[in-house]
């Protein structure tokens, strides 16, 4: 099984093929829909405006040869005004579908990991970077919870815990490799395959 650490090469993410089994350890970074709407509203499509340089920065530099991951997480405040993950478990994917693609060329992606798949556009933006989707087990949020080594930061907390941009850092979170950079994706297959049991049950 592939153990990759972030930032990862092109050539590790070029010798995944889809339905590998992976674990993932290093700097990632969570990003729902008001994550990817502000990066693509104020980074990707408009001029960086002077209150939110630093924070382009510093996604740049960690997303460069990074990942992104499809989560909205429960955590806790400690004592010492820390955080930590409570539970982790991935959010549906297909929303970021719009955005996903700017986002992955833009930082220089090199994972998103979320449940569920994406479309054509992430697909092709996959093969082009390249990238790869990596599915992460659904209904298994405390047990991804158990990966997350330590929370290093968080950006934009006043678009609330679900949507804010955590800064993590995990060890061996365990995904599968479901759209690869060869142009191929496990979800659509089995979309395919599906329609076609469909039709034999329900004839047209």
């Amino acid at each position: 099984m592939p153990k990759l650490t972030t930032p990862i090469s092109d050539d590790e993410i070029r010798a995944l093929k889809a339905g590998d089994p992976v674990t993932l350890s290093g700097i990632i970074i969570t990003g729902r829909d008001a994550a990817h709407k502000f990066m693509i509203e104020h980074f990707i499509k408009n001029p960086v405006a002077a209150e939110d340089q630093a924070l382009h920065d510093e996604l740049k530099r960690l997303l460069d040869g990074g990942v992104i991951y499809h989560c909205g997480p429960v955590v806790k405040k400690n004592e010492d005004g820390s955080w930590s993950f409570v539970a982790a478990g991935p959010t549906t994917s297909i929303r970021e579908e719009v955005y996903q693609a700017d986002v992955i060329r833009y930082f220089n992606l090199k994972g998103v990991i979320g449940k569920g798949g994406m479309k054509e556009r992430t697909l092709q933006a996959c093969a082009d970077q390249p990238a790869v989707y990596f599915h992460a087990i659904g209904g298994a949020a405390s047990l991804i919870a158990q990966s997350v080594q330590e929370v290093l930061g968080v950006h934009k907390l006043e678009f609330g815990i679900p949507e804010a941009m955590w800064v993590i850092r995990v060890q061996d979170f365990p995904v599968v490799v479901t759209m690869d950079s060869h142009g191929h994706s496990i979800h659509d297959v089995v979309e395919a395959r599906s329609k076609e049991k469909l039709a034999k049950l329900i004839p047209a």
